[in-house]
């Protein structure tokens, strides 16, 4: 039994509604090399992928192998994404779960395509003024309704998906606002696993954010191993997430910090250092993977290792997770 491994941790005072006031393309805007005018990366896994708008599921992008025929006899994964800001650009962190559909995954994101490679021409909308906070343009109903229309496809006959996807094989998963929006629908039976980046449930309390109401109480619905991926002590969101961290202590919870900010990696080609552990602990939790359970378990974890990276866990025995 591995335990708990917590270093001294420094809560900054930060003004937490920052965290959802911008939206993903200004939060990623901290994020480098790159930008979100970029081609498409295909992901580093074995099946290239594509992502895609679909006329059954309105208002989600969908990204996936290109060629589902390569898959063989492996069944999907599903990872349902809410986008950085609640914003319905569902293509504001395209690098990063194309790289994750790369892998075998089914990932599917709030809203439409606003930027990036097919993007259509459409209207600008007014920006946000000084000091105002807008509404989220999604809903943290819409990642469970991503996660309903692929369970059906797998059961349809005549659907691309149809018997391609493992139901057991199910994560929630998001940026920012979309990493509380995953939270407040974590109680899912049918998730098995959750993936936060840059995100925790305010300190200050609810009511910054018009429209949501997400307090610490939501951290005891979750029911699975958890990860946050957060950005360092900059990350506007590090005093948060480390809270919620320190508050969690009846399922497997580990937090690893990359000291990049609040942008993360999201813009770096492939979805960066952050979606390649985002992938690690999908197939190591999804798919018991034990080379993948090596980035987070044992002395001498692959993380624990890695300069670039500080990680604590709790609640982990030696290989824990998997099927």
């Amino acid at each position: 039994m591995i335990t708990a491994d917590i270093r001294r941790v420094v809560f900054v005072t930060l003004p937490a509604a920052l965290v959802f006031v911008s939206s993903a393309a200004a939060a990623a805007a901290q994020a480098a090399p790159g930008n979100n005018d970029g081609p498409d990366t295909p992901g580093t896994g074995r099946f290239s992928a594509i992502k895609e708008e679909v006329a059954s599921l309105p208002g989600h992008v969908v990204y996936r192998p290109k060629d589902l025929a390569a898959l063989g006899g492996m069944k999907l994964g599903v990872v349902a994404w809410g986008n950085g800001g609640c914003s319905d650009d569902g293509a504001s962190s395209r690098f990063h779960l194309l790289e994750i559909a790369s892998h075998g995954y089914l990932v599917i994101a709030s809203g439409r395509l606003l930027s990036g490679p097919g993007s259509p021409a459409r209207e600008p909308r007014p920006a946000a003024q000084a000091g105002q906070i807008l509404p989220p343009r999604t809903k943290a109903s819409d990642l469970t309704d991503a996660l309903d229309w692929a369970l059906a496809e797998n059961t349809r006959s005549g659907s691309p998906f149809f018997g391609r996807i493992d139901p057991a094989l199910v994560a929630f998963s998001g940026w920012s606002c979309g990493g509380l929006q995953a939270l407040q629908v974590a109680k899912d039976p049918r998730v098995k696993t959750m993936v936060l980046h840059n995100t925790g449930v305010l300190n200050d309390g609810p009511g910054a954010i018009p429209g949501m109401d997400v307090r610490k109480d939501v951290l005891t619905t979750l029911h699975t191993p958890t990860i946050y991926i957060l950005g360092g002590p900059k990350d506007i969101a590090y005093s948060n997430g480390m809270d919620d961290f320190a508050r969690i202590s009846h399922v497997p919870v580990a937090v690893a910090n990359l000291p990049v900010g609040h942008g993360g990696t999201f813009l770096e080609p492939n979805g960066g250092a952050a979606a390649s552990v985002a992938v690690s602990w999908l197939d190591w939790q999804l798919r018991g993977d034990r080379p993948s359970a090596g980035r987070f378990v044992g002395e001498h974890c692959g993380l624990c290792q890695d300069a670039q990276w500080s990680l604590q866990r709790k609640q982990f025995t030696a290989i824990a997770g998997g099927n």
